[in-house]
């Protein structure tokens, strides 16, 4: 059966589909032999011959999802140019490929999801699930309480408006520490958030992904999730 290149891409555990796109469009993909950067492209990974950076690809294999407490000073790629510790190297024991599904920055620790799974992945990565996705932040100062009030509401960055946001204090200290909840995830959005406040991140953990908590999980350890929590997920309605 035909299916388009990004979602025959993603299956296998490449990458998502977004990222699929962009591995196309950048002459990376071939079928049969002749590079496609169509991104309407279709095959039969049954019948022909699709590669990836010159690797053929199979048919999808088994579904793994994964939860993983990234530490500070590791990079949410499968690779990397610069040669960082990536987070695939802490999945010690994981023989399936898998990717990470959004992004942790080198500087950020905390939860982070890793699959194989491309429709889930781009589920939870779509504006439209809106999964909520709780950080905890130290920050060098203290913004004022009308400041945070305007973050909650929104405010535009890269020409568009940020969803709503929850947010509250958790410590007072010379450096309080916040929690911030929000529903998308944008390129280091929480940093850029309250650096238009003027107060840098000092330190940023993500602690909870919709349900999904960061409880009995140490530093730098991952867990399977179970069949119901891979459910929920496909079948989030915000609640819980």
């Amino acid at each position: 059966m035909e299916q388009r290149l990004q979602k025959i891409i993603a299956d296998a555990g490449i990458t998502s589909r977004r990222k699929a796109e962009e591995l196309m469009l950048q002459g990376r993909v071939s079928v049969n032999g002749q590079v496609i950067t169509q991104l309407g492209s279709k095959a039969d990974v049954a019948r022909d011959h699709v590669r990836v950076d010159g690797k053929l690809l199979r048919g999808p294999g088994r579904h793994i999802y994964l939860l993983l407490n990234k530490p500070v000073g590791y990079v949410s790629t499968v690779s990397d140019p610069e040669r960082r510790p990536t987070v695939i190297s802490l999945l010690r024991g994981v023989k399936e490929r898998v990717y990470p599904v959004g992004r942790l920055d080198y500087h950020s620790s905390g939860l982070l999801l890793l699959t194989n799974d491309g429709a889930l992945a781009n589920l939870l990565m779509s504006r439209a699930s809106a999964i909520p996705r709780t950080y905890h932040v130290k920050l060098e100062g203290r913004p004022e309480p009308s400041a945070l009030a305007k973050l909650e509401q929104g405010i535009v960055l890269d020409g568009r408006r940020t969803a709503p946001a929850r947010i509250r204090l958790l410590a007072e200290r010379e450096k309080p520490w916040y929690e911030i909840t929000l529903t998308e995830g944008r390129y280091h959005q929480v940093r850029r958030m309250f650096e238009r406040l003027g107060q840098a991140v000092v330190k940023l953990k993500r602690v909870r992904i919709a349900f999904l908590s960061e409880e009995g999980l140490a530093p730098g350890h991952f867990r399977h999730l179970t069949a119901a929590e891979v459910n929920r997920l496909r079948n989030w309605k915000g609640v819980g």
